[in-house]
């Protein structure tokens, strides 16, 4: 069985975020074209303290249960089954949707009998590129949708960089309409 993990889709990533990538809401209709062909859908969420040691390497960004921290509005957030937290705790970066605290990722996903992992979202050379690099550790087999992730690209090309180093480490690329 296989799942849809979508990364960070919220609007501090987006256009006039705190911390927005370039075209990051681009993600959101092609998630949303897809996410019904999935048996499951989970959905990470940056969900930061006002006060953590990730922002004094990021802008202030996601705080919990602030606008910014809440899912894009334009992704459909009716078929999330799960949603994950990360980032929740001062001194933890949290990038990996498997480093949730609300949850733990890799048994849930076991529990409900997946072994495919499709990942998608924001930032591909952040919390993408950790998501991916954990599930392919935890034995899924993982694919990332390039026509579904955006990237910080605080260093031009650090988002194709990401994509490649995915690859390298067993994950599949594919595109939306491949799947």
């Amino acid at each position: 069985m296989k799942a849809l993990l979508i990364v960070d889709v919220q609007n501090d990533f987006c256009t006039g975020g705190a911390l927005a990538t370039k075209g990051g809401e681009e993600v959101a209709p092609v998630i949303n074209a897809i996410a019904d062909k999935f048996d499951l859908v989970v959905a990470s969420k940056d969900w930061h303290p006002e006060k953590t040691i990730h922002f004094e390497k990021w802008p202030s960004h996601c705080v919990a249960g602030s606008h910014g921290a809440e899912f894009h509005a334009d992704l459909n957030t009716e078929v999330i089954d799960q949603v994950v937290e990360k980032g929740t705790a001062n001194l933890d970066d949290g990038y990996s949707a498997f480093e949730a605290t609300n949850l733990d990722l890799s048994q849930y996903l076991k529990s409900k009998e997946i072994d495919t992992v499709y990942v998608c979202g924001i930032a591909t050379d952040y919390c993408v590129l950790s998501s991916a690099l954990d599930s392919q550790k935890q034995g899924f087999n993982t694919f990332v949708i390039k026509d579904a992730v955006r990237a910080v690209n605080l260093k031009e090309g650090d988002g194709d960089r990401a994509l490649k180093q995915m690859e390298k480490a067993g994950c599949e690329l594919v595109l939306s309409s491949q799947i």
